[in-house]
């Protein structure tokens, strides 16, 4: 299992619509046929510590049964869609990994 994890940091000033469309667009990606499950939300309320980044707007946490899966997610029509909305975040940041059994 390959875990895709996904932060972004949306522009400051966006118009009530310009939001929207980004988290129906981030949304979109959990529909595309290799996603094996998927999650999005935003930072939770937890006790602030200084090891604890919360400063981004959204996480997008995407789950492949394996890389072809992933690799089939970022070439989906979906997926390009998604990218025309890149004028939307400052800043995005990945970090893949790969499911341990230990």
């Amino acid at each position: 299992m390959l875990i895709h994890s996904v932060y972004f940091w949306l522009k400051p000033n966006l118009t009530s619509e310009e939001v929207d469309g980004f988290w129906n667009g981030v949304l979109s990606l959990l529909a595309i046929s290799s996603v094996a499950s998927g999650y999005v939300g935003k930072p939770a309320d937890t006790e602030k510590r200084v090891i604890i980044d919360d400063s981004y707007d959204c996480a997008l946490i995407v789950l492949f049964d394996n890389r072809e899966a992933h690799d089939a997610y970022q070439v989906d029509a979906i997926h390009d869609t998604f990218r025309e909305l890149s004028h939307l975040w400052d800043r995005v940041q990945i970090y893949d990994s790969n499911v341990s059994s230990r």
